[in-house]
Parts: C-alpha cells; structure tokens; sequence
C-alpha cells in the first residue's frame, strides 16, 4: 500500500514489524532503546500508553515528513502486570499463573509526527485451559519467549494448543491492533 509520507516503525518486535508488512504498509526501523520503567502509582491499564508515548516522544527533535510508529503490549493478571520474563524461572511463574485462568491483553499505539500525536490501545480478553508443567517448559525451552509480554506468543505453539477463548483482536495479542493503526494512520 502506497501511503503519501515515510513511516518508521519504532519497534525490534519481529511480530509489528510482520503485520505492518502484511498490512501492506512500507516502513523502515528505528527502534529506540529505552528505559521501560514507568511510574508505580500509575494505574495499570495506562502503562501501555504511557509506555508507547515515551518511546515516541524521542522520536519528536529529529523528525520531518515522517509518522513514527510506536507501541507497547502489557499482559494483566488480577490487577498484576506480567511483563517480559527475565529468564526460565519468571517464564515458568507467569505461564503457571496464566494457566486456566482469562487475563488482559493491551496494547497501545503511538503515531508521531512533527505536529501533532495520536495514542490509543485495544483490550483483548484471552483465557487459557490449563497446562501442565511438561507442557509450559516445553513451550519455554522450545520457543524462548523472553521477549514476550506474558511469556507467550499468541502465535506460537502455545497459542494453538492453549488459547481457549480470544475476546477482541488477535492481532491486539501479537502487539499491533492493525484494524486501529490502519484507520488512524488513514486520518492522520
């Protein structure tokens, strides 16, 4: 898809980089390597976009024509935020927690330009059955999802055998809401 200005793609997740090709949009790569952290007392379903604006806003002093893309993926538990796992011990917890239970996905998006920003995210409800331990280390020690919000990849092995139930986007679960990106990048 021809889109009339230069995208950039703030993100090293394979996975954005794959839906925005597939969404036929053309882009090149500048991935900022920031500090995640974010305030404690902020509630948790507004990590996601405060994540997303940080990593835009570095973007803004050396940007002209272009629309810089930015995104951030959180996975909630009961309140708890399951971030990317630091090694197999946290990866085994999150799963262990996530097994039978119907957690939150968000994912906020941040476009960029010279002028102006537009933030948003999508909540995505994903339930798991339950897993065994054999089957959450297989997973882990096959798939590696150190990168992953959650210890998982809705489209990994795991996401076939053990998402029961998705309620939202799919593509929400991956890390970009393509049906809002597309629509907003439509009217920016």
């Amino acid at each position: 898809m021809n889109f009339s200005r230069p995208l950039i793609l703030a993100s090293s997740s394979p996975r954005r980089q794959y839906l925005m090709r597939e969404a036929g949009f053309e882009f090149t790569v500048d991935a900022p390597n920031i500090d995640e952290s974010f305030p404690h007392e902020l509630p948790v379903n507004f990590v996601p976009k405060y994540l997303a604006e940080k990593k835009a806003l570095i973007f803004r002093p050396r940007i002209n024509n272009e629309i810089v893309i930015t995104a951030d993926t959180i996975v909630i538990l009961n309140s708890d935020i399951l971030n990317k796992p630091g090694n197999r011990e946290e990866a085994i917890s999150m799963l262990t927690r996530l097994s039978g239970q119907t957690h939150t996905v968000i994912t906020a998006v941040c476009l960029l330009d010279k002028n102006k920003m537009d933030c948003f995210d999508d909540h995505t409800k994903v339930t798991f059955k339950k897993l065994t331990r054999p089957e959450i280390e297989f997973y882990i020690d096959t798939y590696k999802p150190y990168d992953k919000a959650g210890a998982y990849g809705a489209q990994d092995w795991i996401g076939m055998v053990a998402i029961k139930k998705i309620n939202g986007s799919y593509f929400t679960v991956m890390g970009m809401p393509m049906h809002l990106v597309y629509t907003h990048l439509m009217s920016f």
